[in-house]
């Protein structure tokens, strides 16, 4: 019965698309992708990719906190991934006495290197395929909710009886919409040490004007290690840990990239929804995107303006202020990017192929008309979901702190002194780190000015009764100060706060329950919840079931037609070609670029396009070592294929050969819609050169040593 499904689906799933398009699952390349794979020009075969009874690519692959990908470039376990993905600890490493942010951090020998508490490196230890347990006992008769019942439980099962050592540890994930499951042991490793990391001018040069835009000349990389027990295997952080020994660490090419060579990107992409059906890409063009971009926008610049002011808040808000312009500029290029290619006309044409091809008495041809009255339903509540998200739970650090208070008080009205003790325990390293980066005179005026754009754009009756208080006959608003949280909350002042958890329980609880920031996000939160969240929970509850039936409906319905499972944060394989692309009218973009572009971008001083003494004396006198390309430049990033997304940031860019040729960071503005539309005349992932890397490494920072752990290979001279 297993060997029927899988056949099925290698069958939805055969028929290639484009070079690029998909992620893809490694245990199934040999039967769906091997082929394809080595027709564009690569050398391996699907074993030396996935193998569980030997080393392989995947071994060297590394989920990299959780958030981004990593990947192992030496036999002492040494971790390559983005400066981004690293920047967090950069940050928390940090001070005006040791900038690491702006100076770099070098480790010249292993006792410098720099733990980091809680973070985390993954591994993969086998993908398996338990479709047919989680499904067992499902029928079509059932009701969504008696389907999930017996799904779950199902799951269950399937994860207690999946054989791991105790190092190791099982998660299930659905695929398709929950039309197949796999599973995926792991084993995780927590000492986790800071090796190397370049100053922000080479690994943000560009910073966010840059973000999400090709050409691009950014060196964005970070070098950290993994340390293990004296078995090597997972331990937490001692002085007495070493090295990791990998079984895979990937070799790096030093014959650098050409228009059309290979390109395999490996690593653990976030979300992709590519089979939602055209209402709902009409609601992120049309209201979700626009509203989330102009509340960010707001909160950016007033963050801006104190971070050029001040150099201690720039450093305190530099990972903040990268984190919210990173998705604000996204949307702004997906929107963009599914106008220019006629997305939704797109998802529409698809749509009455799907209803075309339909007997006229099947039970599909509800579907579409159904997600349209669905999706019609959900649309003012959505609107009012992403607005509440992106003001009281994204921009505004205040409700942060509201939002842990609330937490504090329910913990001891349901579990009395012992449940408010255990969680204090856990949010007390939270909020020592969150007030270390925290200027309340920062969030005050973020706060007047988006609960201002909340009260005009949202509907009133969504809107808590405090914050219509605010409005007055002439200006509408008073920019938020007539609730004086800012001067009256304990929550915006670390000092009060600890003094309130220094109280007993029930004197800390009381005087919470007493705070104004506390009132008002009570007010909110409830209000909320009962008038959008619980509403629009079933609605979505009914969306969720309707698109897992679409998917079956549509694998069904062409079984010849390429169907790749979205993404969801597992392990998946891209491939692509090093290639140009045209924009937009009279403009060819290049896929490589070189120091050149560094050169014509510096503007001494500024923040996002400085250049260090170091890289101009380096350039001026050409001394670029091994690593210059053929034409005697030195290659910064280059530009593939390849079908990525929020969570490939760090993922090894890798050659025919399985060589390491770059690190991917980005995507090209054009195309960040990919997420729902994959369209391969404007998708471009951006990655570093792994020459560029090892300039930098080498030349620039002068810690060769690093250089001599790694295995460095010609393979284009073989």
């Amino acid at each position: 019965m297993k060997k029927v499904f899988i056949g099925a689906m290698i069958m939805v799933m055969s028929q290639f698309a484009i070079a690029g398009e998909g992620m893809w699952l490694p245990m199934l390349l040999k039967s769906l992708n091997e082929a394809e794979m080595q027709k564009m020009g690569m050398k391996l075969t699907a074993e030396d990719i996935y193998s569980v009874n030997k080393g392989s690519l995947k071994d060297a692959i590394v989920h990299f906190g959780g958030f981004c990908t990593s990947e192992v470039i030496s036999s002492n376990g040494l971790l390559l991934t983005n400066h981004h993905c690293g920047y967090g600890q950069i940050q928390s490493h940090s001070s005006l006495e040791n900038n690491y942010l702006k100076n770099g951090f070098w480790a010249m020998s292993k006792e410098e290197e720099l733990e980091n508490p809680g973070l985390t490196a993954t591994f993969i230890n086998e993908i398996i395929d338990v479709t047919i347990g989680a499904l067992m006992g499902v029928t079509e008769k059932m009701s969504v909710s008696e389907r999930q019942s017996v799904v779950d439980k199902n799951l269950k099962k399937v994860t207690d009886d999946i054989q791991r050592e105790n190092y190791q540890d099982v998660y299930v994930r659905p695929f398709f919409n929950g039309n197949q499951y796999f599973a995926f042991k792991t084993t995780t490793y927590r000492d986790i040490r800071l090796v190397g990391a370049p100053p922000e001018s080479i690994g943000k040069f560009g910073a966010d004007t840059d973000n999400w835009i090709w050409p691009r000349h950014t060196g964005d990389f970070s070098l950290f290690r993994i340390y293990a027990g004296p078995d090597n295997l997972p331990a937490d952080y001692s002085p007495d840990n070493k090295p990791y020994q990998p079984k895979h660490h990937l070799p790096i090419s030093l014959d650098g990239v050409e228009e059309g060579d290979f390109t395999l990107v490996f690593g653990f992409p976030g979300r992709t929804q590519e089979y939602l059906p055209s209402p709902a890409i009409e609601q992120i063009v049309n209201d979700l995107n626009p509203a989330k971009i102009s509340i960010r926008e707001k909160a950016l610049g007033i963050i801006d303006k104190y971070m050029r002011s001040d150099e201690e808040i720039r450093i305190k808000y530099a990972s903040k202020f990268a984190r919210v312009a990173n998705y604000w500029k996204k949307w702004i290029g997906e929107s963009q990017g599914l106008k220019k290619t006629k997305g939704i006309a797109k998802k529409k044409k698809f749509e009455k192929e799907f209803m075309a091809a339909l007997p006229k008495n099947s039970s599909y041809r509800s579907i579409l008309p159904t997600f349209e009255k669905l999706y019609k339903q959900q649309a003012p509540l959505a609107y009012v979901r992403d607005y509440y998200s992106e003001v009281a739970s994204r921009n505004i650090e205040l409700m942060t702190v509201v939002s842990i208070s609330q937490r504090l008080v329910s913990a001891y009205e349901e579990n009395g002194e012992k449940g408010y003790q255990s969680y204090k325990e856990r949010i007390i390293p939270f909020l020592e780190g969150f007030y270390k980066d925290y200027n309340a005179t920062i969030d005050e005026e973020v706060f007047g000015a988006l609960t201002e754009m909340y009260v005009m754009n949202v509907d009133k009756a969504y809107v808590p009764s405090s914050l219509m208080g605010l409005r007055d006959v002439d200006s509408g608003l008073d920019n938020g100060r007539g609730v004086n949280f800012y001067n009256q909350t304990s929550f915006a002042n670390p000092t009060r706060m600890f003094a309130v958890l220094e109280m007993t329980p029930d004197a800390a609880v009381r005087h919470i329950k007493r705070d104004p920031a506390y009132s008002f996000g009570k007010e909110w939160k409830e209000l909320f919840d009962a008038k959008v969240a619980k509403p629009l929970s079933g609605i979505q509850f009914q969306l969720d079931s309707l698109q897992r039936i679409y998917m079956d409906a549509l694998m069904k319905t062409f079984p010849n037609k390429t169907f790749y499972p979205d993404a969801n944060s597992t392990m998946r394989v891209t491939y692509g070609q090093v290639q140009s692309y045209n924009p937009s009218d009279a403009v060819t973009y290049q896929p490589v670029t070189y120091l050149e572009g560094v050169i014509e971008k510096y503007v001494p001083g500024d923040y996002e396009f400085n250049v260090e003494d170091k890289l101009l004396e380096l350039y001026d006198n050409r001394d670029f070592g091994q690593y210059a390309d053929s034409n005697g430049k030195l290659p910064i990033c280059f530009i593939g294929t390849n079908h990525t997304t929020g969570g490939n940031s760090g993922s090894p860019a890798i050659d025919a050969h399985g060589n390491l040729i770059g690190l991917n960071f980005d995507r090209a503005w054009e195309g960040t819609m990919s997420d729902y539309n994959y369209d391969s005349s404007i998708c471009r992932n951006i990655m570093v050169d792994a020459r560029y890397v090892l300039f930098v490494v080498d030349k620039f920072a002068g810690a060769g040593h690093l250089v001599k752990e790694m295995t460095l290979v010609h393979p284009k001279k073989k």
